[in-house]
């Protein structure tokens, strides 16, 4: 006796058919806002409940009442939009015709259940933007381990560094905002967004053009085009601010000339990279990061670095272990034409009493000068790579004028395309720290990774440190006598 055919009429949008078409272990949907992907989900996994008779096993990172589920989703597409009958929907699961039911779970408040998820054929991780490393790491073996299962996930893209940007979006970036779509043997993504929603309405579109025409243009790209949030409150530098100064000297056709300098961001074994820097003039030609090896192997590491990007000054930070490290620098480059110094960024600011230079954009008080407006020579140099990058910003986008060397360009010819997403990460997620003596203050790395979790700006601060000018700092580490003035009546 043949098996019976359940056929039932469904309309989809068009970017999602692949994932119901073709056969993955993987499969992720990511955009912006009013692109269907909740209800695209809610109606696929629906249909797979109806036909194939498959339980769904359905997840958020935080889910603390049933309210925070997709179990609406699942309503809806049963009642409103599939129109099915002999559905059984109770407040806590659904239950299809042929048994197949729904499970909701939130993964923070109980990691280790996930484990125990091995009998579903197919699991849906909603808002999968916000899951923790742990709850990847769980879920994929999890469901996995049976040939023919498949996790889903669908997501609105946030940082690009957190825990489902890199494993499912950087890696695969190139290809998907060429493409709008990545395929290997294990994964299929799919980018979809508003313009690819089939029941797009008047209403949407007023709410998207209003943004547009008003929000920043960083912001309006997060929520609608689904591209990477890496600006946050009060941040030092905005995301677009940052895009400006990509091939900035090529936009504005000025050449990279000047000293070339180079900055280490030492780290030991551990979970913080190791970060270089290296600059010709205004141009950061040189970005990269070492995860392996202890304080001295970062060290060896960026010292070869510079050798081969032929600087003429080094500098790193001594405010940690980097403050051993200057034996170990100096014998690097005896004999070489580049000179070392220390960076502390905990220290006094530079040029003390000179006027404070007033920065436009910057809600910061008038001081007369740069000791009673900045708190260190952190807080200063950060200031002067947020007023290269506002000088960049403003003669890029709106014809500007300013003096080359007052603004700064990164080279996406000799820079990898990785290197320059963590750096505007890193850049575009440093809040300014609130000071009740009106200085302007940046937050330390510890207080980054305990107060707001963002690890630390190991590339950032490479780039802070290049700030600096280098033949000033030369000049004060150098004794020079006074001249003996001699009085008296010659005999």
């Amino acid at each position: 006796m043949l098996a019976e055919t359940v056929t039932v009429d469904m309309d989809i949008n068009e970017k999602l058919m692949p994932l119901v078409e073709i056969a993955k272990p993987i499969k992720v949907a990511i955009g912006g806002r009013g692109s269907g992907k909740s209800l695209g989900f809610g109606d696929i996994f629906t249909m797979k409940m109806e036909i194939e008779a498959a339980d769904i096993y359905c997840l958020r990172e935080y889910q603390d009442t049933l309210a925070d589920s997709v179990h609406r989703v699942f309503k809806g597409s049963i009642e409103a939009r599939l129109k099915l009958e002999g559905w059984d929907v109770q407040e806590n699961k659904i239950i299809a015709p042929n048994g197949a039911r729904t499970a909701y779970r939130g993964a923070a408040r109980n990691p280790d259940s996930i484990q125990s998820a091995q009998g579903y054929r197919y699991s849906w991780f909603e808002e999968a933007h916000k899951a923790s490393q742990d709850s990847i790491d769980k879920l994929l073996p999890t469901i996995l381990r049976n040939p023919g299962c498949e996790c889903w996930f669908s997501a609105n893209p946030q940082n690009s560094n957190d825990p489902f940007s890199q494993r499912f979006i950087v890696p695969y970036l190139d290809a998907l905002e060429r493409d709008g779509y990545y395929e290997d043997e294990l994964h299929l993504i799919v980018v979809v967004n508003w313009r690819d929603n089939p029941w797009w309405n008047d209403d949407q579109e007023k709410l998207r053009a209003w943004d547009y025409n008003n929000l920043p243009r960083a912001k309006y790209d997060w929520i609608w085009e689904g591209k990477f949030n890496d600006s946050v409150e009060n941040s030092l530098i905005m995301a677009e601010w940052f895009d400006a100064c990509l091939n900035a000297h090529v936009k504005l056709g000025f050449e990279a000339m000047g000293m070339k300098m180079a900055a280490h961001d030492p780290s030991d074994e551990g979970s913080d990279s190791k970060g270089y820097a290296a600059r010709h003039g205004s141009v950061v030609f040189s970005l990269h990061e070492k995860e392996t090896g202890n304080v001295n192997q970062g060290c060896d590491w960026a010292t070869d670095l510079a050798i081969t990007d032929q600087v003429d000054h080094y500098t790193w930070d001594c405010d940690g272990m980097g403050v051993a490290l200057g034996a170990q620098v100096q014998k690097t480059f005896d004999g070489k034409r580049i000179t070392p110094t220390m960076f502390k960024g905990s220290e006094g600011v530079d040029k003390p009493n000179d006027k404070f230079e007033r920065l436009e954009g910057a809600n910061i008080k008038d001081h007369s000068t740069n000791k009673e407006a900045l708190r260190n020579k952190r807080a200063q140099y950060y200031m002067e790579l947020r007023r290269r990058v506002w000088n960049t910003y403003c003669a890029v986008t709106q014809g500007k004028y300013t003096d080359p060397e007052r603004m700064i360009s990164f080279d996406t010819e000799t820079i990898e395309p990785g290197m320059l997403r963590k750096l505007r990460s890193e850049m575009c997620r440093m809040p300014v720290k609130p000071n009740s003596n009106g200085f302007f203050e940046m937050f330390t790395k510890q207080e980054m990774k305990t107060k707001f979790k963002f690890n630390s700006p190991n590339l950032a601060d490479p780039i802070m440190m290049l700030m600096r000018q280098p033949h000033k700092v030369i000049q004060q580490q150098v004794h020079i006598p006074a001249p003996i003035k001699v009085t008296g009546r010659r005999r």
